[in-house]
């Protein structure tokens, strides 16, 4: 009998981080992914006294736009702050969700690779959905792939 060896899978590494208006929520967050067997990369912040967002932003955007993660969850208070400073790395698509349908077609149109959710803006059940479909809905390419290219596109010199 031929013996079988045994294959290793590891799971897949979800660095996640918050300013002080998303800590609670990453909490949340960090937990359900840890339930749904991701393995999880808290960079902060690990407390609700007050932050910058880009502190907690680029090591994320760092970790996707070196390929160290496929993917990375951000928190703020809008999202906004935490989308512009990922979104200034290259191939990082970060995109601000406060529903289930804007996250699946974050993915599934944009190959969003960042999720940025608003911490003040919704609530941690509807947050763990967002979270969910984010995690859920694979990249549709085709015609959209295109777009997703355009995105990389240098400036003509």
């Amino acid at each position: 009998m031929a013996a079988v060896a045994a294959q290793v899978v590891s799971a897949e590494r979800i660095p996640i981080g918050a300013d002080h208006a998303g800590y609670e929520l990453k909490e949340t967050l960090k937990a359900a992914l840890i339930g749904l067997g991701y393995d999880v990369e808290d960079v902060g912040t690990h407390s609700p006294a007050s932050v910058d967002y880009a502190d907690f932003a680029h090591p994320v955007a760092r970790e996707v736009e070196t390929g160290q993660a496929r993917r990375g969850v951000l928190l703020c208070g809008t999202g906004l702050g935490m989308a512009y400073a990922a979104n200034r790395h290259p191939h990082v698509r970060a995109a601000v969700a406060w529903t289930s349908e804007i996250a699946g077609l974050a993915r599934s149109h944009n190959d969003a690779n960042v999720l940025v959710l608003p911490a003040r803006f919704v609530t941690a059940a509807d947050a763990v959905t967002i979270l969910k479909t984010w995690l859920d809905t694979p990249f549709e390419g085709g015609r959209h792939e295109r777009r997703v290219e355009k995105i990389e596109r240098k400036e003509e010199q």
